[in-house]
């Protein structure tokens, strides 16, 4: 058992390196879980193994709403709902100090809400709100901050494709997932607009006032925010009370943005086959990632690692909130060197046993300990917050993927711009935390109130 736990402990280093040195996450987790299986039990059950774990993991039905979720984005990014979220947005908030900006975050929530990927909502909404936010003369710490910030909405908002991933990995319920994120995911976006009000209020330079738009104008923006209107409710309403599951949630979404692109006339082969090149492209990766996180938890598994970390924290006489709090600081820390998904993918199998177990093991109810809630509950809740602080490292250096989309779209502002700009959004992001930590019965209302 020693000498297991030791190649564990050896090959998270191994790993560690391996992703400090740029080596894919995909393809390190398989590296480290293939040969510590390999030390650990032999090179035949790593065979036995691979034989029948790919299939195994990829055809899990609940992952079939990865690809057209990931289609369905690629499709509005392609067919102008974008533009058509960002003028209305700016209709409705533009004529105020700072109103453009505001505009801007509403339009990625709505983008994010038949999205799901924070990288494409920066990259998608960059390209819209940016040349608006010049004309206005916005500051280049402001107008980047803003869009940097505005993409991580994207993750949390449903649909999200981590959101689904995290569901797998602890085996909660991916519809009560989607509906605990709805008010934190709402409470982000109004923390963003008094964040950039109180910005404009103190330096009302840096978000001058937009022009007030006619009534026509008003209206036309308006009614063209209709289809998103439509995607959203049937999609996600959908969903909410009970129409549908996911996977055929994303089939119907898929088709109603194709109808939209198809009757604006802004699809055509090309379009389709990049929109499916791109989906291909990045359900691969998911996939591969996905692989090889299932690989390096059979060897983490194997090596005691993971159950010796959990009884270890559990008898240290730590408080069950003091865990929680350190772990959602070492998941900001890591934020800043990995992507979202690998990040869930490397750490959640290893955080959520010590939760459990502080809670009072998986099978308790703990009304009087741990975190006074059911396990159930408790998966809810962390995802939640996990989700949120994992969102901190899409803004935070050095890695920032988000500030690096913003940063390629706006060449002309450096990028310590760009950072000084997101750091209200990320003071906001802290407050909304300890908001959630305090009451967790703002995660837990909705679903308890839908599925009661």
């Amino acid at each position: 058992m020693a000498e297991s736990l030791t190649l564990g402990i050896g090959g998270l280093l191994v790993l560690i390196l391996l992703i400090g040195i740029r080596i894919p996450i995909a393809y390190a987790m398989i590296i480290v879980g293939g040969i510590g299986i390999s030390l650990i039990n032999g090179p035949q059950l790593l065979l036995s193994q691979l034989k029948t774990l790919a299939y195994g993991q990829f055809s899990i039905y609940d992952l079939s709403v990865v690809p057209l979720f990931v289609l369905m984005g690629a499709l509005a990014a392609k067919t102008g709902l974008s533009q058509a979220l960002f003028r209305a947005a700016n209709a409705w908030l533009g004529w105020l100090r700072g109103g453009t900006a505001m505009a801007a975050i509403a339009s990625c929530a709505g983008f994010g809400a038949i999205c799901g990927s924070s990288l494409a909502t920066a990259s998608t909404m960059g390209k819209v709100a940016l040349p608006e936010l010049r004309r206005y003369n916005y500051s280049g710490a402001l107008a980047t901050g803003t869009l940097a910030a505005g993409g991580v909405l994207g993750i949390l908002i449903p649909p999200s494709v981590v959101l689904i991933i995290y569901s797998i990995i602890v085996e909660a319920n991916i519809v009560t997932m989607f509906v605990a994120a709805f008010i934190p995911g709402a409470l982000a976006v109004i923390l963003f607009l008094l964040t950039i009000a109180l910005y404009v209020l103190i330096t009302p330079t840096a978000g001058p006032k937009g022009g007030a738009g006619s009534r026509e104008e008003f209206v036309a923006a308006t009614v063209g925010m209709i289809p998103v209107l439509i995607v959203f409710g049937l999609v996600i309403g959908g969903i909410y009370i009970g129409l549908y599951n996911p996977t055929p949630a994303a089939a119907v979404g898929v088709f109603l943005v194709l109808c939209f692109g198809l009757i604006q006339r802004k699809i055509n082969f090309r379009v389709m086959g990049e929109a499916l090149r791109e989906t291909a492209s990045t359900s691969g990766m998911i996939y591969l990632i996905l692989l090889g996180a299932e690989l390096l938890k059979i060897f983490m598994s194997r090596s005691g690692l993971p159950q010796e970390a959990a009884a270890w924290v559990a008898a240290s006489g730590l408080e069950p909130m003091t865990v929680l709090v350190l772990l959602l600081i070492a998941l900001i820390l890591l934020g800043c060197l990995m992507d979202s998904l690998s990040m869930m993918l490397l750490v959640i199998p290893f955080f959520w046993p010590v939760l459990s177990e502080m809670n009072g093991g998986i099978y308790q109810m703990a009304e009087g300990s741990g975190y006074g809630m059911s396990t159930e509950d408790l998966k809810v809740w962390f995802g939640i917050l996990a989700l949120i602080v994992v969102e901190l490292g899409l803004i935070t250096p050095p890695v920032g993927m988000n500030v690096f989309v913003i940063s390629a779209l706006a060449r002309d502002i450096p990028m310590i711009e760009t950072f000084k700009g997101v750091l209200p959004f990320f003071m906001a992001e802290i407050i909304r935390v300890i908001i959630l930590l305090s009451f967790p019965a703002l995660v837990l209302w909705l679903p308890h109130v839908l599925s009661g």
